[in-house]
């Protein structure tokens, strides 16, 4: 049996590789976990069933799909089948290593691969300890490097007809990723250096939802960049992926509280009415409320902006990380709990970075610097279509003063320093 979950493609998958050295025919199984489904926003549900009917036109309409607590389901679904073992993609995330843990009790579980070019805990300093610091991670990255693709397809093995399934709910069919990948990297990653800050243009590869549920494996991606400057910029950004992966495989806890316990002691504000303020687009800072304003129609933020976003929250309305990292998961399609949470940290300071609680965005000047023209604003923002140029990045009624909440921000971070 192949239990899929975040690996939602016929190739390059070692799992399925090692479930055909084991027999020629396999049931194709896909588990709704509550669990997991119940923090997912719409648009990340609405995505995952679109790569789950896709994955199911690719077997040919079989594709098992049951709704359950998979520590229950995946060895009813064994013994009804008569399956042998159960092979998966490793799940290195702390509540996928404890749901697995809880199914090979009860079943022979095969993990082969995962989501990752290199697993987490792999990469580790000389001295055995592991990274901190994004920078020697990644030299450490790649000269460990990674496997070529495995050659599978939807032929590696003979899908046998599910004894039963639930329906997938109606959608839109989903693009091809390996289309979707040529276009970027025939087209875009040549300038990808040059653009990728700029939410204002098409500059950025889209990849990050198929990443986040394994429609294709970064080793895929990895496999098709050269030397040029787009390609060692792309690189840089997996490894950023692989490296919050490491980070919360090291400290699981890290996912709910601060990775440096020190800013545990940083003074934060708790205002409600503000949280919605920013949730909904209206803080009348431009370049912020245009972010938050994607993310609630797209279900997806350019980076840039979304660490734009992030610091405005953090450190213009001194509250918790964790409540924009709440957002964000519920509201992201790519909603990556390694990433997302890291990322956060990394903005407020608590994180990897060896000394960023300093780093404060000015909201105004960075729209006029990565959206020089206005935009991006402009395109998410419709009551201010009629201004033009960079003159749409001034804030007209801004819910606080940035020059003021920046000086109380790196206060209360040097109050703690003492």
């Amino acid at each position: 049996m192949v239990w899929f979950r975040r690996d939602l493609r016929v190739a390059d998958h070692p799992a399925l590789a090692a479930a055909a050295d084991r027999a020629r025919q396999a049931l194709a199984l896909y588990v709704l976990d509550p669990r997991l489904l119940d923090v997912a926003g719409r648009p990340r549900v609405d995505f995952l069933f679109r790569c789950l009917r896709t994955l199911d036109e690719r077997l040919g309409g079989r594709l098992m799909v049951v709704t359950g607590d998979p520590a229950e389901v995946v060895p009813r679904v064994a013994r009804t089948v008569g399956a042998s073992a159960v092979h998966v993609s490793a799940d290195f995330g702390p509540y996928g290593r404890e749901r697995d843990a809880a199914v090979a009790d009860a079943v022979e579980l095969v993990r082969a691969g995962s989501p990752y070019a290199v697993a987490p805990g792999r990469v580790r300093k000389p001295d055995g300890t592991p990274y901190r610091v994004f920078t020697p991670f990644s030299r450490a990255w790649q000269e460990h490097g990674w496997r070529p693709p495995a050659a599978t397809d939807e032929s590696t093995v003979d899908w046998i007809e599910p004894p039963e399934s639930e329906p997938l709910p109606p959608g839109e069919g989903l693009a091809d990723a390996a289309a979707e990948w040529a276009a970027f990297r025939d087209e875009r990653l040549p300038d990808y250096a040059r653009d990728r800050d700029r939410p204002d243009r098409n500059g950025t590869s889209r990849m990050s939802a198929y990443l986040r549920w394994g429609v294709v494996h970064p080793r895929t991606l990895l496999a098709d960049l050269g030397g040029d400057a787009g390609s060692r910029a792309y690189r840089s950004e997996l490894a950023w992926r692989e490296f919050y992966a490491d980070v919360l495989w090291h400290r699981p806890e890290s996912a709910r509280r601060n990775l440096d316990r020190r800013f545990d002691r940083v003074e934060l504000d708790h205002d409600r009415e503000r949280f919605r303020a920013w949730c909904a687009g209206r803080t009348g800072f431009p370049f912020v409320d245009a972010g938050m304003r994607q993310l609630l129609t797209e279900g997806w933020m350019h980076n840039r902006v979304r660490m734009v976003v992030a610091s405005f929250l953090v450190k213009d309305l001194h509250l918790p990380w964790w409540w924009g990292a709440r957002h964000f998961m519920k509201h992201l399609v790519d909603g990556d709990l390694a990433s997302n949470q890291h990322n956060w940290q990394w903005v407020a300071g608590t994180g990897t970075d060896a000394a960023p609680y300093f780093r404060v965005f000015n909201p105004v000047t960075q729209g006029e610097k990565f959206d020089p023209d206005g935009d991006y604003v402009r395109r998410h923002v419709p009551e201010l279509r009629h201004v033009p140029g960079r003159a749409v990045h001034r804030p007209a009624n801004p819910i606080v003063d940035h020059a003021h909440e920046r000086r109380i921000a790196l206060a209360r971070y040097e109050a703690i320093r003492g």
